[in-house]
């Protein structure tokens, strides 16, 4: 069997030119939050760490449907002006973050917990036993 390729006439020149007229750009802005986490998997759950600086607990929504596990949190700007005082650069994210993510199994939802310190949200995530077949008889 042949290999087949496209070719692109103009992808050498894409290349050749955009190092040289595209030029990289930061953008001075508000920054993006994205909610970072470690997922590990021991014989009977998963275990999820989620970084949530500067959230309260009331403020993060956890949610759970078969193998899809939903989170999502708002962080909230605190209003603390100070007379005589300027504000020269805000660099802290207020508003709303989420992150979806799907696991190898179903959860069981209602054994699952959550617990909320230093800014770390730890999920305990059981997973769900496999419904064991049955054998139906003829009759």
């Amino acid at each position: 069997m042949a290999d087949i390729t496209r070719y692109d006439p103009f992808g050498e020149l894409d290349d050749l030119f955009r190092g040289f007229f595209v030029r990289p750009m930061a953008f001075e802005g508000k920054p993006q939050l994205q909610i970072k986490m470690d997922v590990s998997e021991t014989e009977g759950a998963f275990v999820v760490k989620a970084e949530l600086p500067g959230v309260s607990k009331d403020d993060i929504n956890i949610t759970i449907d078969g193998n899809q596990v939903a989170i999502s949190a708002e962080v909230k700007q605190e209003k603390e002006a100070r007379e005589g005082e300027k504000v020269l650069r805000q660099e802290r994210y207020f508003g709303k973050v989420y992150r979806a993510f799907s696991l190898a199994q179903d959860v069981d939802d209602a054994a699952a917990t959550a617990k909320y310190n230093n800014g770390v949200l730890e999920l305990t995530l059981p997973k769900k036993q496999a419904a064991s077949a049955k054998k139906l008889r003829v009759e």
